[in-house]
């Protein structure tokens, strides 16, 4: 049974840093895409970030480009989001993601609980 359990959400000031990780297990992700996604209320689901699990080749939202790095460890089979220069409007709960293809919306994608950031003013 795949399982992506996702932690580090917490409350932060603005300007603040966080580290968000992704804990995977059940399978092995050679050849998945893993990605983060972030949903605040009453807002659709956004793209975050991703990378290649075997190469590493990342991908990042315009809107983050630049405060955000996604990192993956294949030891720990962790993926990890650092988040710097945070912003109220960062403040969302964040999904972690895993895709067998390059896209999100099909049905076999695995999606995480979700861990909640709240970016203070």
């Amino acid at each position: 049974q795949v399982q992506l359990v996702e932690s580090g959400g917490a409350l932060v000031q603005a300007g603040g840093s966080l580290r968000l990780s992704c804990a995977a297990s059940g399978r092995t992700f050679s050849g998945y895409r893993m990605g983060w996604f972030r949903q605040a209320p009453g807002k659709e689901r956004d793209f975050v970030a991703a990378i290649t699990w075997s190469a590493g080749f990342t991908y990042y939202s315009d809107s983050m480009k630049g405060r955000v790095t996604i990192s993956r460890d294949k030891a720990k089979n962790t993926v990890d989001l650092q988040m710097n220069s945070l912003k109220p409007e960062d403040t969302a709960v964040y999904y972690c993601a895993a895709t067998p293809e390059s896209t999100w919306n099909r049905p076999d994608v695995y999606w995480g609980r979700g861990t909640q950031v709240t970016v203070s003013s």
